[in-house]
């Protein structure tokens, strides 16, 4: 009886050693992941950073530039301008369009959903054997040759 307490005792200790050698890995594993993700994203802070100040320094051009035929104020007024369109498009290209406002045409509703959303459920599941109809009739097509 004693020997079968030291086995248990044994496994216990065993089991206890490998959780402890596993959890020990994934941390490493994971500092090291870690560490490369910090040093990614330091590099997309540092190229964020020297876009803005080249973005700056072209809009200064562009000021002076135009500071040779007009004077300062309308040179830097114009360049204003410019950038705000700029802001303006940019941030309408990066905007998703809601579903439903782009292009919204009076054409009849296609049988797919829009990519992203989801489907409607039916109310009662379908049964083996019996077609479920269309909510549009304008959909409806039956796949028989001759009959539509």
């Amino acid at each position: 009886m004693q020997r079968l307490e030291h086995l248990q005792h044994l496994d216990k200790h065993l089991a206890d050693e490998l959780a402890q050698v596993a959890r020990e890995s994934v941390r490493a594993e994971l500092r090291e992941q870690t560490r490369g993700q910090w040093r990614k994203a330091a590099l997309y802070a540092g190229s964020g950073a020297a876009a803005l100040y080249a973005g700056a320094a072209v809009a200064l051009a562009v000021g002076l530039a135009l500071d040779l035929a007009l004077p300062g104020w309308a040179a830097a007024l114009i360049t204003a301008v410019l950038l705000a369109a700029l802001s303006f498009a940019l941030r309408t290209a990066a905007r998703p369009t809601p579903p439903g406002a782009a292009g919204t045409s009076h054409a009849a509703p296609s049988a797919r959903p829009a990519p992203g959303t989801v489907p409607p459920v039916p109310s009662t599941p379908p049964t083996a054997g019996t077609a479920t109809p269309h909510p549009d009739p304008a959909t409806d097509h039956d796949p028989r040759p001759g009959h539509s």
